[in-house]
């Protein structure tokens, strides 16, 4: 006979191995979302195009400590961005002592694209499901993401260059 313990190892084991497959599906989801983004700007610039786009116009510094990177570094990447057309360096509004980097609208538009193109492929997996499955996976996710803690640090996604 299995002991409780035994059972919910199994159990535990299961739903580990289900999660690393859609963790799969999703990641195959999100690398078909940036093929055509990453042919003219890197991860870690698009990431910071994803942070400008959902926070709006920060400073350098801001941006840097979010990304995990040494201000120094992050310059150089927002020169690459402004010469790219996706950010412009703006002063804050009151002062001239300090500059924002905010999207352009080719920033926004490679963001929307990149988005738009991500959120079709999931709702084509998802038009797969029955309502009831997909209700089932909305409350699982739900639950997911709580017990995982909301999004990763800054720091976590570096090894992916994310």
């Amino acid at each position: 006979m299995t002991s409780g313990r035994g059972r919910r190892s199994a159990e535990l084991e299961r739903a580990a191995d289900v999660t690393l497959d859609a963790s799969r599906a999703l990641l195959a989801v999100v690398a078909r979302s940036l093929v055509g983004a990453l042919e003219e700007v890197s991860l870690p610039q698009f990431r910071v195009l994803v942070l400008l786009a959902t926070e709006g116009p920060l400073r350098s510094g801001v941006i840097a400590e979010r990304m995990g990177i040494h201000a120094s570094t992050f310059t150089r990447n927002a020169d690459r961005l402004v010469a790219g057309g996706w950010v412009r360096r703006v002063d804050e509004p009151g002062t001239r002592l300090t500059v924002l980097i905010e999207l352009t609208d080719a920033g926004h538009e490679l963001v929307d694209r990149v988005t738009t193109h991500r959120r079709e492929e999931l709702a084509g997996i998802l038009a797969g499901m029955t309502g009831d499955e997909r209700a089932e996976l909305v409350a699982a996710l739900e639950a997911f993401a709580r017990a995982a803690g909301g999004e990763p640090a800054a720091g976590e996604l570096n090894a992916l260059g994310m």
